[in-house]
């Protein structure tokens, strides 16, 4: 389902980091659709990241570049700003969007897993924000869209590592919001619910088989219980409440961790 939002952004560079699928993808395309130039960023086949480049290109009318860093290495954060940077000349839009799972009860959590998560959900954007913000500030504009989620504000069984990486997530957005608060720049987190992203697939799946029911029982009983709109939010909804926080429409809100999640936090 595509928004018809309208933001201009002719011009702007974006960085989205894991946008080679799910809400990643859907922000990329979001913004080459506004006119920006766009760099992409995750993992995926060569073939499918080609033909995405190729569309997205189509959509912006311009240049579109691939990045592979691998962000397990949070300094890469750092790294995969510097060579956007190098390509474009500039920086305008940070979406640390690049986000892993692992599912696990606290006592036999495996370490290694806790620090891959930490390391892509929140150690690699606060590398990249760091390097991202000097050249927003000289230029007096930047806007900075971190992806948390709803576990960003509150708990879940089993996802020590996801739902720590979330929480620091928005603790960094309203800290880098007071640094740049004078700078011409914003930096927000959007809270997701339940999206069927391919991760959030991964998971209905290990739980349909776990409980022994489809994967509609198990999504309506069990993932949708307590979203109140019992449907799973849609990539593009995300994708166009990025596209707003990335205008000059939304030049006063910063530091906001905003719920994209079919009425979860109100119950």
């Amino acid at each position: 389902m595509e928004m018809d939002v309208k933001v201009d952004l002719s011009g702007r560079v974006a960085l989205v980091t894991g946008s080679t699928s799910g809400m990643g993808e859907a922000i990329a395309r979001a913004f080459a659709r506004s006119g920006a130039i766009v760099a992409l960023h995750g993992l995926g086949e060569a073939e499918a990241i080609g033909n995405l480049v190729d569309e997205l290109h189509c959509l912006s009318g311009r240049e579109v570049a691939y990045f592979d860093h691998d962000l397990t290495d949070a300094e890469n954060g750092d790294r995969l700003v510097d060579e956007v940077i190098r390509k474009y000349g500039r920086l305008d839009i940070l979406v640390n969007n690049a986000g892993i799972q692992h599912v696990s009860d606290i006592a036999d959590f495996p370490p290694e897993a806790w620090k891959r998560v930490l390391a892509v959900d929140l150690s690699a954007a606060f590398f990249a924000t760091r390097r991202a913000v000097a050249g927003m500030r000289k230029r007096g504009w930047g806007r900075i869209v971190n992806t948390a989620s709803t576990l960003g504000l509150v708990a879940e069984l089993h996802k020590a590592a996801y739902v720590s990486a979330k929480h620091g997530l928005i603790g960094l957005t309203r800290a880098t919001a007071l640094d740049t608060a004078e700078d011409g720049v914003t930096c927000n987190a959007i809270c997701p619910g339940w999206v069927l992203t391919p991760l959030a697939s991964r998971q209905l799946d290990a739980a349909a088989e776990r409980l022994e029911l489809s994967r509609e029982e198990t999504a309506r009983d069990h993932f949708l219980l307590l979203q109140p709109t019992r449907r799973f939010v849609e990539v593009d909804e995300v994708a166009a409440t990025a596209l707003f926080l990335c205008s000059n429409a939304a030049a006063s809100i910063t530091g906001v961790a905003l719920p994209v999640d079919g009425g979860q936090m109100i119950i």
